[in-house]
């Protein structure tokens, strides 16, 4: 009996080591909450980010944003995105219309909105401490999961019927039903990570577990063939709920959507993009680059560095976007792509995603550099200033003007992403590792580095002038360094004191200013890139370029009196039809379909 009792002992102790560890990893998942990780990551790491709730936003166009995304999100009813889950399961839906457009019970790719919100909510929580994002977001999971109940099909969750996944399995077509789940998953995990609701794991956790039994008899050629559908960040989704959970189930389920046509090409240095669906594939790598963090394996870590660079150097515009009517096209032809179908907006959300693992991986100054210029010069723009409705693409056609969604008759994919874009802009603002800081983004916010005791406030107006000033406000009295990004476009130079003292740089654009020093509150930071207007040529033809001011793209402002409608719209296409082929238009409605 004694023995049995130290043996109890001894477990339970081992047990409570285990769970403090995993309390202290650190994630290098961008703004996840690292204590809700029981799978600690194995690839190595020289940046982590931080928490959302740690980042505060102070005036500006990116609080402009987020202030116009909150009355957004508070406008939607959850009785109405709930409605096509209770269709579903046969359930009472009230007197609850349904939305129009993309959420339409007709439409198989309905529920896809319901996941982003989730996610826009839990984002929002985070970023603002405002309960009643979580409160709305509470609500909308407590229905979800009386739906799986009543579904009672094993954990499946969706607005559409079960066949549609059993039609992807056969080969059949059917608008992207592993996208749409993936997006409920992802909001679910979101909730639980950032508003420490339990029940929404649960539900996710269940819906992997339908998953799992779904497809783990399939042959890899029934597995190959389901894939050449869209499944949107499944495999992502798949590894966070492994990393999560800690079970081995959610593991090999990721692993399941490998997709050995696309991926095996790019590891092996083929560019393979061209006339590709380039938001089929941006999420196919970043679940790559999530599997390599729990994984360290260096396949998938080739096929995330060789995708960005081949992305960036041969298919991206000088706003960071990509794609032509939402295909990649033939690598350095940017010039022969200029529609009004250029730089889908889900594609530079998916960019930025796999930007910031990679900066965490490396600490390397190049892919802040691109998603500065990609979060200013698009994701910054995809809002309506008036409405807050958010567009489907950057016309780069002259004389064109952005068409953003309705807010009741639209919800494109890129009403999804913008519901996550605009609530989590103090996501790559900060980074850190183990000694100090790095300043990568030039937005006025408030640090809260709580775990070491340090509060740093950045006050800006840029890129609307050049000067950024970071004051100290608490430290804890150890010597730390501060490192300053220096922008690969400030050729300029730079200026730069402390506490009015001017300080020599050594360092070249495109690297980091280290500032190492026992800091003091009050202590006062402040440094200027000189801007100048520069040409950024197409990657193909050096008398075709746009205009930048620093690190903007500038743009005639032509008026609106041509404009005979306002440009919201149903249909991202309409009115533009007649510019391109017809054939392009139904690719666009069908979402590379």
């Amino acid at each position: 009996m004694k023995q049995r009792v130290v043996l109890s002992i001894l477990l339970i102790a081992l047990f409570i080591l285990s769970c403090l560890s995993r309390v202290g990893a650190q994630s290098q998942y961008p703004g996840q909450h690292i204590e809700k990780i029981k799978v600690e990551e194995e690839k190595p790491l020289k940046a982590y980010a931080f928490d959302l709730k740690d980042v505060r936003l102070l005036d500006s166009p990116f609080k402009e944003n987020e202030e116009r995304l909150e009355k957004y999100l508070q406008s939607l009813d959850n009785n109405r995105l709930l409605l096509g889950f209770k269709v579903n399961a046969g359930m009472n839906t009230g007197f609850a219309q349904p939305y129009g457009g993309w959420e339409a019970l007709t439409v198989e790719l309905r529920g896809h909105t319901t996941g982003h919100v989730l996610s826009g909510l839990a984002l929002m929580y985070t970023s603002t401490g405002d309960k009643y994002y979580k409160l709305k977001g509470d609500s909308l999971v407590s229905a979800l999961a009386e739906v799986q109940e009543t579904l009672g099909q094993g954990g499946y969750l969706s607005a559409f019927p079960q066949h549609l996944i059993d039609r992807v399995i056969s080969g059949e077509r059917a608008w992207a039903p592993w996208y749409t789940l993936h997006k409920i998953m992802a909001g679910l995990l979101d909730m639980y990570l950032y508003t420490d609701n339990y029940l929404a794991l649960q539900v996710a956790e269940k819906m992997g577990d339908w998953a799992y039994g779904k497809l783990k008899n399939l042959s890899q050629g029934q597995l190959d063939m389901m894939l050449d559908m869209e499944f949107g960040g499944m495999p992502e989704t798949c590894y966070n709920l492994y990393a999560t959970t800690g079970k081995q189930d959610y593991l090999n389920l990721a692993e399941m959507f490998y997709h050995y046509e696309v991926l095996n090409p790019l590891a092996a240095g083929n560019d393979i993009l061209r006339l590709h669906h380039a938001n089929t594939y941006i999420p196919k790598i970043i679940g790559e680059a999530r599997g390599c963090e729990l994984t360290n394996n260096p396949k998938k870590e080739k096929i995330a560095k060789f995708f960005w660079k081949t992305v960036i150097d041969h298919h991206t515009y000088a706003t960071g976007g990509n794609a032509d009517a939402e295909l990649f096209r033939s690598p350095d032809s940017l010039s022969n792509h200029m529609t009004p179908y250029t730089t889908e907006s889900c594609n530079t959300y998916n960019m930025l995603k796999l930007t910031d693992h990679l900066f965490t991986w490396t600490a390397d100054v190049k892919y802040v550099d691109y998603y500065e210029k990609a979060l200013y010069n698009h994701i910054l723009g995809t809002q309506d200033p008036e409405t807050g409705m958010m567009c489907y693409f950057m016309p780069f056609k002259s004389g064109l003007f952005k068409v953003y969604n309705t807010p009741e008759n639209s919800f494109w994919c890129c009403t999804g992403t913008g519901l996550e874009n605009h609530a989590k802009y103090g996501e790559a603002i900060y980074f850190h590792d183990d000694k100090g800081l790095y300043v990568n983004l030039f937005i006025p916010s408030l640090l809260n580095w709580e775990k070491k005791g340090i509060k740093i406030r950045q006050e800006t107006n840029y890129p609307e002038s050049e000067k950024i000033k970071l004051t100290v406000e608490s430290v804890n009295g150890e010597q730390f360094p501060i490192r300053l990004r220096y922008p690969s476009w400030a050729t300029a130079g730079v200026k730069l004191a402390v506490n009015g003292n001017d300080q020599k740089v050594n360092v070249q654009p495109g690297s980091y200013i280290e500032l190492n020093r026992k800091w003091q509150a009050g202590d006062v930071i402040e440094v200027s890139y000189p801007m100048n207007l520069h040409l950024v040529p197409t990657n193909d033809n050096s008398l075709m370029a746009a205009i930048a001011y620093g690190p903007i793209i500038l743009a005639g402002e032509m008026g609106s009196d041509e404009i005979s409608a306002q440009p919201y719209a149903r249909d991202p296409a309409e009115f533009s039809r007649g510019e391109i082929p017809e054939s392009v238009v139904r690719t666009i409605n069908t979402h590379g379909q």
